[in-house]
């Protein structure tokens, strides 16, 4: 069969054939939801759960999963469904088993596995890429992320995202599908009858007073303030501020001195001078904040600029289950990096 990418299954207009097996992997818990519905739509006539069963897959017997996938129900659809949610676990306890079934599985029953992990370099993962479906659900890159919110906004919610507003809701909430979802949901009911999502109202109803402090905390942090940065923090997370929802706007500026360091590092290395203001602008930074961009890059250094990066991506990573450090610890930590007084501590 094949490997699909969520956002081509999810998009398509009539699904593909669905196979005795499949398996919905990544990191992106919406687009696992999404994709599981609508297996479950295309498997299950009316919505019906005769042929259904559901479990995790920490609780699921192997024995009993076989058994079921080889039974057809009396009064529900031709083929059975055994979806096995969290089933991680289960693949690593029954990888084996699972290969050999993969050889002969029973046209009667379609398995879902819904995991996190699936390395490409298994026996499992290649058996299952010539035989079933495997639909990637991790988070889309984010050229291919505004063209999807522009659909699902049409297709889901009945408004048209304007090309800025899209561009502004990706700044402000960054690249999680869900949280993305909710605010095209309460943005369409506002628009209503107009049917029309522009970025006045995403100013308006996604910003508000978070949005301006989010950019208080990070003009804070970037000016070397670690206190009142941590103080604008707090205020966020206690007001019900979703952690990874601070990361998108956070890693918007800092990916872009990230750049910026690197123009003037490979600039440097070519015997060529270039200005930190030039280096700024060429990385994406507005002409209107330049010069308070060019004095935040200078409080980093070029030491901790070379970090931005990496440090971006232990929180990011931490934030979605990576670590077992508090959100907090992890956000904090990252602010107290920016600050020089930090630093030198």
């Amino acid at each position: 069969m094949a490997t699909l990418t969520a956002l081509d299954f999810l998009s398509a207009k009539s699904p593909p054939e669905i196979p005795s097996v499949v398996a919905c992997f990544g990191e992106d818990d919406f687009l696992r939801r999404l994709a599981r519905d609508r297996l479950r739509e295309t498997l299950l006539a009316d919505g019906e759960d005769f042929s259904s069963r559901r479990v995790t897959g920490k609780d699921a017997e192997l024995a009993t999963v076989l058994d079921d996938l080889r039974t057809v129900s009396l009064f529900g659809s031709d083929r059975t469904l055994v979806q096995l949610d969290d089933a991680d676990e289960f693949v690593s306890k029954h990888r084996g088993q699972l290969e050999k079934y993969l050889e002969k599985p029973s046209n009667a029953g379609v398995l879902i596995l819904e995991v996190r992990a699936w390395p490409k370099n298994t026996r499992l993962y290649k058996a299952l890429d010539k035989t079933g479906l495997q639909i990637d659900c991790a988070a889309p890159k984010p050229a291919k992320l505004r063209s999807w919110l522009n659909k699902w906004s049409s297709a889901r919610h009945g408004a048209k995202l304007d090309g800025a507003a899209a561009e502004l809701l990706l700044e402000i909430i960054g690249p999680e599908l869900g949280l993305l979802d909710q605010e095209l949901a309460k943005l369409a009911a506002f628009a209503a009858e107009e049917a029309r999502i522009t970025a006045q109202m995403v100013k308006e109803l996604v910003g508000g007073w978070r949005a301006k402090t989010t950019w208080e905390m990070l003009d804070a942090a970037l000016g070397g303030e670690a206190r009142e940065a941590l103080s604008q923090l707090d205020r966020l997370l206690a007001a019900g501020e979703h952690p990874v929802a601070l990361l998108g706007p956070i890693g918007f500026t800092l990916r872009r001195f990230a750049a910026a360091a690197r123009n003037i590092d490979r600039t440097q290395a070519q015997r060529k001078r270039i200005t930190v203001r030039d280096a700024l602008a060429q990385a994406g930074i507005k002409p209107f904040v330049l010069a308070k961009s060019e004095q935040q890059l200078r409080q980093i250094g070029p030491k901790r600029a070379g970090k931005l990066d990496r440090w971006l991506l232990e929180a990011d990573l931490a934030l979605k289950g990576a670590s077992r450090l508090a959100p907090r610890f992890v956000l904090e930590r990252l602010v107290c990096n920016l600050s020089k007084a930090a630093s030198d501590r």
